[in-house]
């Protein structure tokens, strides 16, 4: 589609289009950004095709943006009014106990050997996996297993401790 094709369909069907939006969902700037972004999506596809034969593709478009926006706030409100978990609730004595086992890993991570911490924090924190980590260090990937296996049992000690 040409430039002039483009911008004569945009001004001749922009505000059908708007108001076409507007009549399903009642919001005139949610409306007017749905018309925007179809008209946009359609200019990206550079479709061969004369202008008159893009309305009902316009329309579509146009319907399937306000759906998927409609099931987007849909789910975002039913998320925003669900009432928390009591698990999300701490009492100060949990809150505590949690900042003393927080500090505490953090120590035992300061202590842990560098070759082990570097495969754990690896693994853990950028969630890695053992065949990733191997080439990353040029190491095995059994070489990486017995890192983080002696990691894991240097935690498990330190954290036992406390």
């Amino acid at each position: 589609m040409k430039r002039e094709d483009f911008k004569r369909l945009f001004n001749e069907h922009f505000d059908p289009l708007r108001n076409y939006i507007y009549y399903r969902c009642g919001d005139a700037e949610l409306a007017t950004d749905i018309a925007q972004d179809v008209f946009m999506k359609l200019w990206e596809k550079q479709l061969d095709k004369p202008p008159e034969e893009l309305l009902g593709l316009l329309y579509k478009m146009a319907k399937d943006a306000f759906i998927s926006k409609y099931r987007r706030s849909k789910t975002e409100q039913e998320f925003i009014a669900r009432p928390p978990d009591k698990d999300e609730i701490q009492s100060p004595e949990e809150e505590l106990s949690y900042k003393e086992l927080k500090q505490s890993y953090e120590r035992a991570l300061k202590e842990m050997p560098e070759i082990q911490r570097e495969v754990f924090l690896m693994s853990r924190n950028e969630e890695l996996k053992y065949h990733e980590i191997a080439d990353r260090l040029e190491l095995s990937i059994k070489a990486v297993e017995k890192r983080m296996k002696n990691a894991l049992q240097f935690l498990r000690q330190a954290l036992a401790v406390q």
